[in-house]
């Protein structure tokens, strides 16, 4: 008992990821997997290498 609205929206999150159309730039995606970026951070993460004092970071 109880577990049919949590099916549910398991189900419905299910759909949504079947059905969602994703747009992905495997471009990007090459770079970052085979490190084409010389060691560098991308600044989009500029800030979390700080805070984890990434030597990388600097």
């Amino acid at each position: 008992m109880g577990r049919g609205r949590a099916k549910a929206k398991q189900a419905k999150v299910a759909r949504d990821l079947k059905y969602r159309s994703f747009d992905t730039n495997f471009d990007d995606l090459q770079r970052e997997l085979h490190g084409d970026s010389d060691g560098e951070i991308p600044e989009q993460y500029a800030d979390l290498a700080k805070e984890y004092d990434d030597p990388a970071a600097s």
